[in-house]
């Protein structure tokens, strides 16, 4: 336990649980309304597209406030509020998803109720990051940072690995209504361990100036180096490099349905989406009991630049099992850029600032996630499917290039010089 100290403490534990059955529940939530949405639209890359910027226009125009708010709160019971929030609108989706809705509401309408509740989700969203890293700030101490980052994102990884595996075997066996209902039963269990969590107390009780307060979290990023490098290199390299979005379109055009083959369809689908999340588990599991002790600055250069290549391979593979294995691979390099953009974010942040700066960092994560899923949706639709997977490749080998170059301080940023 010495080199996992993190995990003796109880509502650490806790918050694992939540972490992990947050993103499970949402992975597969996620995973059941793009195949759905793809198969309802007659297979439209733009309506792929359209899910994307549904859920990121809430998060950027909400992030700003978001972290002011949470600063202000208190974290569990926010945190409360959040998972109840997702429960009603997984509620909300299990409705439209069922044959009922299609009866009584018109094909029009049902579509435009789905991303009416992405985008409310999309507000919710922007409260998640500022909540979740403020509270775990309050959970642990601060030499243990580092190695609470890898348990954190090792839960993560794992609800994002088997969500969308559960997900595409249950969407092939029973449906997209039953998908969405253990979505919500997930949501409602969650409840327990967030409730086994105490209040914390409220670190910023004087109140300023809303825009006063929001421009300090900007201020404090704009003027730290290393923390702005990561966060604008984990965007455009997300940003153009994500291929995520496109799974359906990949599975329908290289691996569809076919009688009597198992890995084809929606369970093709399934293990694709899961892949970069079993290559970040692994590596995950490895930082958990090794951690990155040297150059982390020059290792999260080389693993976004293997990131890069991994997607171009991806976009010219044309067996199924060589596509898991390369967004396996692309996973793995991607873990190593979590964890060490993760620990910067908690070592320099000051505590009384956790919200704001986190929003901010989440309005980076959802411009490069969601916006992403956009781009690429939109440069599939003029370009086709592969060329736009290659492209983005190859404009990311180009983003970690220029960033090497114009950001040293981050190039040279050691853990041990910020406490950990």
């Amino acid at each position: 336990m010495a080199k996992n100290e993190t995990l003796g403490y109880r509502e650490y534990r806790n918050y694992l649980c939540i972490r992990f059955g947050l993103i499970f529940a949402l992975s597969m939530q996620f995973t059941v309304v793009t195949y759905w949405i793809y198969q309802i639209t007659n297979h439209s890359k733009m309506a792929l597209a359209y899910v994307g910027l549904a859920e990121v226009i809430p998060v950027i125009a909400c992030s700003f406030f978001s972290g002011y708010f949470v600063d202000l709160s208190e974290k569990r019971n926010l945190m409360v509020k959040i998972i109840v929030s997702y429960l009603l609108l997984g509620l909300g989706l299990f409705y439209l998803s069922l044959p009922a809705a299609a009866t009584h509401l018109s094909h029009d309408w049902r579509i435009g109720l789905i991303y009416l509740v992405i985008f409310l989700g999309g507000v919710i969203r922007s409260f998640v990051g500022p909540t979740a890293f403020s509270l775990v700030g309050l959970l642990i101490p601060k030499k243990l940072y580092p190695n609470a980052v890898s348990w954190s994102s090792m839960a993560w990884q794992l609800g994002g690995v088997f969500g969308p595996i559960f997900s595409g075997i249950i969407i092939a066996s029973y449906g997209p209504a039953s998908g969405m209902g253990i979505v919500v039963a997930i949501e409602l269990l969650l409840l327990i361990p967030i409730l086994r969590i105490a209040a914390k107390p409220i670190l910023k009780k004087e109140r300023e100036p809303i825009f006063q307060s929001i421009g300090a979290g900007l201020k404090f990023v704009f003027k730290t180096p290393a923390l702005l490098g990561a966060q604008l290199l984990d965007m455009f390299s997300v940003l153009f490099g994500g291929a995520i979005a496109l799974l359906p379109a990949v599975v329908e055009e290289r691996f569809p349905l076919e009688a009597g083959v198992y890995f084809s369809g929606p369970v093709a689908f399934g293990l694709l989406r899961s892949a970069m999340g079993i290559g970040a588990l692994l590596t995950l599991v490895l930082l958990a009991f090794y951690p990155l002790k040297t150059n982390p600055g020059k290792k999260l250069f080389v693993c976004t630049g293997g990131f890069a290549l991994g997607i171009i391979a991806f976009g010219l593979s044309p067996y199924l099992f060589l596509s898991f294995g390369l967004l396996i691979l692309t996973g793995m390099f991607d873990a190593v850029s979590v964890v060490v953009r993760g620990t910067i974010l908690q070592l320099v942040t000051p505590d009384d600032m956790r919200g704001r700066v986190a929003s901010v960092n989440s309005m980076f994560i959802s411009s490069s996630n969601e916006l992403g899923d956009f781009e690429s949706g939109t440069m599939a639709h003029y370009l086709g499917t592969f060329p736009a997977i290659i492209t983005g490749g190859f404009i990311t080998l180009l983003v970690v290039g220029i960033t090497y170059f114009r950001t040293p301080q981050l190039r040279k940023f050691r853990f041990e010089d910020h406490g950990a």
